[in-house]
This record gives C-alpha cells, structure tokens and sequence, in this order.
C-alpha cells in the first residue's frame, strides 16, 4: 500500500514537474503574439494617423475629377471706340452623357440578352457590346435633334468611343455652331430638363470682316488651356477648347487678351461619371481690351482704294507715330477664321498670297520717294546748292557704259533746280546728285533715318531685309566691285537700295516734324505725347526748298493731275514726292520688269498732322504703273476723309469714354 502511494506521488511530482518544464515556451508565444500585435497596431496606427494625408491624397486622386472651361478673350477696339474684334455666342446641341447611365445599362442588358437569344457562339464582348448601346443611345437623343431641324445626321461612332475614354466629364456635341434660325427651333421645342441641350460659348466676332485683317490677326484652338491658383493640378483634367492667337494683335498681346480660365472640381462614381453638386468652382474671367490707334474709318477707305490690285497704305500720326491705316492687299476675310478655319479657305489664303503683310513683311525698291533722301543728303553735306543747276536734262545721260533716262514721261527738263528736280521728278538731276554726294554719305543718311532697321511696331513678322547699300557691303555679299551706275540708282531709289512701306511711312513722318526718327505704334494712349528725336539739320532756307519741291509735286509736278479731280482734292496745302520703281522678276516663264508705284505725304504743311505712304504692285509684265497715277489717289483718299473728320466730328459716343 505504501508502495501505491509512493509510486503515485512519484508520478503526480513527475506530471508537475514536466508542466513546469513547458510553461517557458507558453509565454514565449504570448511575448510572440504581443509583438505581431504591436507590430500590427503600429502599422495600423502609422497608416490611420502618420500616413493619413497620403490615403486621402490617394483617394482624392481617384474619386475627383477637374474640368477648366477658358475665359472669353478680350475685345479689340478702333481709337474711337469701334469695336474691331470681339465675341458672339456660338451655340451647339450637347448631350451630358453622365444623365444617360440608366439609359446606357438597359440598353447594354437588352443587347446583351438580343445576342444571347440568337444562339451565336461568336458575340461581341462586353467592351463591343457598351459601345454599341452608347451610340444607340446617343443616337436616339440626335434623332430627336433630326426631326426637329429636319436633318439626318449620324453619331460618328468612333469619335463617341473617343468622347467617352478621354473627355466622359465634358458634355459631347451632337451638331456645332448652330444658324440662329435652328437655334430657335431647338429653343422651343427641346424639353427644359432633358440632357440634350442648347449650350452657349463664345467665338470671335469681326464686324468689318477684312478690314485690317493683318493688323488684327487671327486665332487658333488652344487645346492646352491652365488656370493659376485654382486647386486640383495633381488631379486627372479634363480642359475645354480655348483659342490662341496666331498673327497680328491677337499673337504679340495674347497674354493680355486671354481670358482666365474657370474651373471646377467634382466627385465621380467609380465608372467615372460625375456626382452633383461640385466640390469647387471657379468661374472664367474675360481678357483685358486693347485699344488700338487705327482709325476703322481711314481704314476702310484705304482699303476700297487699293480694291483688287497687290498694294498697302500706312498713315501716321506725325506727332506721336500712332497708326492710323495700316491696309494690305490682298487680304481675307477675318469672319472666315471663326471659330476655325478650313482646309479649304486655308488654301485659297495660300494660293493669293494673302497671309503677307507687305506693309511691314515686304522690301522693295523706293524709287523716286528715295530722291527726298538724296535731297536731304546733299543739302547737309553742302554737296548740293539748291539753287545752282548741275544738269541739263535732254531725257538721257550716259554713265560708264550705260545709258540711263529720265523716266518721268516729258522726256527732257533742261536746266533744272532741286526744287523743280523734285517736284518734276527728274532722273537726269539726281543722277548727278547721286555722283556728287557719293554712295557712303547716302547710306549714312538713310541709316540716320533708320531706313535699314525694324520699326520695333508692335507685330510679329517685321521683316529685317531692308538695305542701304555701299561699295563695301556689295563687295561683301555679291563679291562685286561698285560702279557709277550703283551710285545713279541708288540715287533715285533703285539698285540694291530695299524698304518697307512703314519704313517709308514713318520717313515721310520724320520729314513733315523735321527730324530723323519715328517710332510708330499700334497701341492707343489719349492724349499721347509728341515724339522727338534728333533734327534733321538743314537750315530754314534749305527746308524751304525741300518742302517748295514736294509741295510743288502736288500743283505742278508728278501728281498734280490727280490732285486736280474733285473726287481725289484734298482741301489743305500737302508736301508729296511720287515715285515709280522696277523690278526684273520671271512670271508664268518670262523674264520681265514688275512696277511699283508709291506716293509719300504729309499734310498741312503748315502744321503736320498726317502722314501716308501707299505702294502698289503691278502684276502685268512691263505694264505702265506709276506712283502719280496710281498710288496718289489712294493717299489722297485717305487725307480728304481724315480732314472731313476733323472738320466735321462724328456723332458717335465711344462705349470706352462711357460710364
């Protein structure tokens, strides 16, 4: 018995004993399992609190959505106030696909269960099977745009399918730019709630159509719109169409015309269809206007002027360089930009040659306008005495081996002044002029007049090819010595010797002020202040004689049969200088000479007010085109509406000067 119970306590001690050995590994564990828990509460703790921002940043990312809408550009305004260029409202059918969801599930399940019903094995997949119930769907809806503009327009499938991977947000156009007798109908007869709706922007607006349509520019589409300081960059954007612009004013002040755009943030469900209301909106702010110094009225006058032949006319403010006519020919109808241009008319904009803006993109010979220079030059030089005769013209003169003429149309001037040189045009005295005064002396006067630099106007497209020759620069660019007939040409602005009409302009302008330089300008300032530069340096008496001579082309001289024509008289005393250049070019296969005919001048004489240059092309081989009879009744019909508006002011109440 007492072995029993000594064998029992035996094991019994054996049992506790072995518990006791695993109780360390039990505790082990739970050391174990506290650690994984602490571990998971850390990391639930850093990803609930310390990574919080970084979740929600995530979850933001994928649940909202941003949709910039851009601003309406500023308008562009004449100096008085008439509106140039502005906006109209462009109307079209859109369809917000994101109301249409219901109806693109049923009709996704009625297609799906049509296929089924047929037994074919091969069926569409489900991606095929939603593209054909969004444009069943889309459909029906532009059918009910068919029957009420009596159309029969289709859904372009795979622009809807690009529609709803790319732009989902924004609403889909079912027909563009809509007539405003269609516009009506859909008015009055599309249901107030319904998801196709008539839906407002804006395009640009040009009320005179062509004119100044290379000074005012037009503009593109700007697919690339952005907004500052509006929240949301890192988020997925879905931008409207803006505009940018592409020549003229619109280009070189885009930055101010641009509107700020609009923006707006929503939620979206997760097949990315957007929930009401938004989170944030914004809405677009128009551009700032520009104020231009054109005068619209001039402007169209100058242009209806140089109708359908290639030419420009520029007309100045002689006292602050503003411009008042700046009219290329030919031209193209802004309206025909807007809200984008076709192929088509983009080709027949090329095919004229109607992008150039030969007022400021163009180099051409001056001709006789040139001999007011080589006036200037000789008088300052004392290498001309404006009384003393050099020449006695008979119509031709030989120098080196050549023969040059007078190619004023008399034929002979005899014995002949500067004054009567100028007013009569006479080759014959400036060639001998020329001579006298030396091709480096002319350069250096025409470089005083900054006749070989951009006028800095504010466009894009000044062309730099302006020259003004001497020995060295033709050694240098045609590897040819100079010889006397250069310096004859050069004389009477022909040769190497290359301008611009603006250069031209603001010459003319610097002469009637009697000084060096103009700077002229697009941009309106009222009550500008008058430029000055460096005077010219002749003496009383010899700009006596310099403005008896252009005077003298107005009565007597090169235009005075056109200034006698009621329709062409101005009524104020004008200093002009006629001038007829040429030009060996190959049109349609032949060699040839091309004519250009330009007139400069200022008015009053007394006290300038304005100044115009005009040029015009010929476009016949050898035809006779003369600046006193061509280019002067441009110019005259420019300074007869500008002194009958000063006279007699009009009405009109700028909307600027308004309250």
């Amino acid at each position: 018995m007492a072995t029993h119970d000594t064998n029992l306590a035996e094991r019994s001690g054996s049992l506790v004993q072995s518990h006791k050995n695993y109780q360390p590994r039990v505790v082990f564990f739970y050391f174990v399992i506290l650690a994984l828990l602490l571990t998971l509460g850390g990391g639930l703790a850093y990803q609930q609190l310390l990574n919080r921002d970084r979740h929600r940043d995530t979850e933001r990312v994928q649940n909202q959505r941003r949709i910039l809408v851009p601003g309406p550009r500023g308008n562009i305004y004449d100096r008085e106030g008439r509106l140039l260029v502005g906006n109209r409202a462009r109307f079209s059918v859109v369809l917000y696909l994101d109301e249409l969801r219901a109806e693109f599930r049923r009709e996704f399940i009625r297609i799906r269960k049509n296929y089924r019903e047929t037994g074919d094995k091969d069926l569409p997949n489900s991606a095929q099977m939603e593209e054909i119930a969004h444009t069943t769907v889309v459909q029906r809806y532009l059918d009910q745009v068919n029957d009420i503009l009596h159309r029969a327009v289709s859904v372009d499938r795979t622009d809807l399918k690009k529609h709803f991977d790319r732009q989902l947000l924004l609403p889909y156009t079912l027909i563009d730019d809509l007539e405003p007798g269609d516009y009506a109908r859909l008015v009055e007869h599309l249901p107030v709630r319904s998801p196709l709706q008539v839906m407002a922007s804006s395009t640009r607006f040009y009320p005179y159509g062509s004119a100044a349509a290379h000074t005012l520019g037009y503009v593109g589409v700007d697919s690339d719109i952005d907004v500052e300081d509006f929240p949301g960059e890192d988020l997925k954007t879905f931008k409207m169409k803006g505009t940018l612009g592409r020549d003229g004013l619109e280009k070189v002040f885009d930055t101010q015309l641009q509107g700020e755009a609009g923006g707006t943030i929503f939620r979206v469900d997760p097949t990315g269809y957007k929930i009401n209301p938004p989170l944030e909106k914004r809405l677009p702010v128009q551009g700032k206007n520009l104020v231009t110094t054109l005068d619209i009225d001039l402007q169209q006058v100058a242009e209806e002027a140089i109708g359908d032949r290639i030419g420009t006319a520029v007309a100045l403010d002689v006292r602050t360089g503003e411009v008042l006519v700046l009219a290329n020919k030919p031209d193209y109808n802004l309206s025909d930009t807007s809200p984008h241009i076709s192929q088509q008319t983009w080709q027949d904009i090329i095919d004229r040659n109607a992008l150039l803006n030969q007022a400021i993109g163009g180099a051409y010979p001056a001709g006789s306008t040139f001999k007011i220079l080589t006036a200037i030059a000789g008088l300052r030089s004392g290498r001309l005495d404006p009384d003393q005769v050099i020449v006695d013209c008979d119509g031709v003169v030989k120098i080196g081996n050549k023969l040059f003429y007078c190619s004023n149309g008399n034929g002979h001037h005899h014995e002949i002044t500067l004054a009567d040189a100028i007013s009569h045009s006479c080759d014959i005295y400036f060639y001998e002029a020329g001579r006298l005064i030396t091709p480096d002396i002319l350069a250096a006067e025409g470089r005083r007049f900054h006749l070989d630099q951009r006028t800095g106007i504010e466009l894009p497209n000044e062309t730099s090819r302006m020259v003004m020759p001497t020995p060295e620069w033709k050694e240098e660019k045609m590897g040819e010595r100079w010889f006397p007939g250069d310096t004859a040409n050069m004389a009477i602005g022909q040769g190497y010797v290359l301008v611009t009409p603006l250069d031209m302009a603001c010459f003319v302008a610097s002469v009637a002020r009697n000084e060096v330089y103009t700077k002229p300008t697009l941009l309106h300032r009222p009550n500008a202040p008058v430029q000055h530069s460096e005077p010219i340096g002749l003496t009383d008496a010899q700009r006596a004689v310099l403005l008896h001579g252009m005077e003298g082309t107005t009565i007597y001289g090169s235009a005075k049969d056109i200034n006698k024509l009621p329709l062409y008289h101005v009524p104020v005393r004008m200093a002009g200088k006629t001038g007829t250049a040429q030009k060996r070019v190959v049109k349609d296969g032949q060699l040839g000479t091309i004519n250009f005919a330009w007139y400069i001048c200022f008015a009053p004489i007394e006290k300038p007010e304005i100044a115009v240059a005009v040029m015009l092309e010929g476009e016949t081989l050898g035809e006779a085109f003369q600046g006193g009879l061509n280019a002067t009744p441009v110019a005259n019909l420019i300074l007869k509406k500008y002194f009958e508006k000063r006279d007699h002011p009009s009405p009109f109440v700028s909307p600027l000067k308004t309250p």
